[in-house]
């Protein structure tokens, strides 16, 4: 039924425990993992007086490598079980996004993902990718905490 799974990571130790899942998973259905993780630019905000904001320059080349090392790791954990598995990088605002468009493209049959469960204000202000991406897709999402 499930022959290709969406797996978003950021890296987190609750999306490598959604890594072990999603591995599993695949495992159970003879299916593959597409691993993808989201490069989002340097927040910036012109109004601010007296700011001092990073070098965008290297702020992405740490982002990017830091995104590397999170799809490197479900790469690896992966190859170790077995499991056919490849890495997209994409770059957005907002990670929801990606996830739906490289699901899409990469004709996956369900998405596997970890939620951070934030509540309160950080909810409020924040949002939830999870949730986004629920709104944005027709297909299953399975959510692990």
């Amino acid at each position: 039924m499930f022959k290709s799974i969406l797996l978003p990571t950021d890296g987190s130790q609750l999306s490598e425990r959604a890594t072990q899942t999603a591995i599993e998973f695949a495992k159970i259905h003879g299916a593959r993992i597409t691993a993808v993780s989201v490069v989002q630019p340097l927040p910036f905000v012109p109004l601010a007086d007296a700011v001092v904001l990073p070098n965008a320059g290297v702020f992405d080349q740490e982002v990017r490598r830091s995104v590397q090392a999170g799809l490197d790791k479900v790469l690896a954990a992966a190859s170790a079980a077995g499991v056919e598995c490849e890495a997209v990088m994409g770059e957005a605002i907002s990670p929801y996004e990606v996830i739906v468009k490289t699901a899409e493209e990469r004709h996956c049959d369900i998405i596997l993902m970890a939620s951070h469960g934030r509540t309160g204000l950080n909810k409020l202000f924040l949002g939830s990718e999870t949730q986004k991406v629920l709104a944005h897709t027709h297909l299953p999402v399975l959510v692990l905490r």
